[in-house]
């Protein structure tokens, strides 16, 4: 018989695999992290978004997703604009020197606007929704009477992500002292937020 930690554990193992990956909300974590701006409430939005999603699909709200197509595409052309409106914003400040961080002081983010754009990050990619509500849903309902301790090891993988991501960012910090540096990591964050937007508006 499985027991709650092995159920746990897999939940974990299973939540990691989904959450560690190149895309838009590590991206924006990644980069407030290494400018060391309003690193907990981001953190905590991303891996509290996370639980609560988890915690609707282990509770059975998955279906519901999946009988409301309407409303992912919905979501889908959101958030394609959003990304492809911040990877064109990433791309400027790669291009012209005059927008980068001088290595005397980075350009100060808002916590309003970290904690918006955190959001939109989040609640915008409906991706988020098919992994969550729908997949690990799914996974868990194989664990019977152990999925909630499934959800919980998700979830702590989400946590253990974002946290390690976010603050372990700052350990970058020297070698972004350099504007050039923030050249070439808003080059990469353009490609990855302007090729998510344009997978998203094809409907991939």
């Amino acid at each position: 018989m499985e027991s709650p930690l092995a159920a746990a554990t897999t939940g974990l193992l299973t939540g990691a695999a989904l959450i560690i990956a190149i895309g838009a909300q590590n991206a924006y974590v990644l980069r407030l992290g290494i400018r060391r701006q309003h690193v907990l409430p981001v953190v905590a939005i991303c891996a509290l978004s996370d639980a609560v999603l988890i915690a609707a699909g282990v509770g059975g709200m998955g279906a519901l997703v999946e009988a409301a197509p309407t409303a992912i595409t919905a979501i889908r052309w959101i958030g394609a604009a959003f990304l492809i409106t911040y990877g064109l914003m990433a791309a400027r400040r790669a291009f012209h020197a005059e927008h980068l961080e001088a290595a005397t002081g980075p350009v100060h983010v808002s916590r309003r606007t970290a904690v918006l754009t955190t959001l939109a990050f989040t609640w915008l990619n409906p991706h988020v929704y098919l992994d969550t509500l729908v997949f690990l849903g799914s996974v868990a309902t194989t664990h019977a009477d152990l999925r909630w301790w499934f959800g919980a090891g998700a979830a702590a993988a989400s946590l253990l992500w974002f946290a390690g991501l976010g603050y372990g960012a700052r350990l970058l910090g020297p070698l972004f002292e350099k504007p050039r540096a923030w050249r070439i990591l808003d080059g990469l964050i353009a490609v990855v937020m302007l090729t998510l937007g344009a997978t998203l508006a094809l409907g991939h």
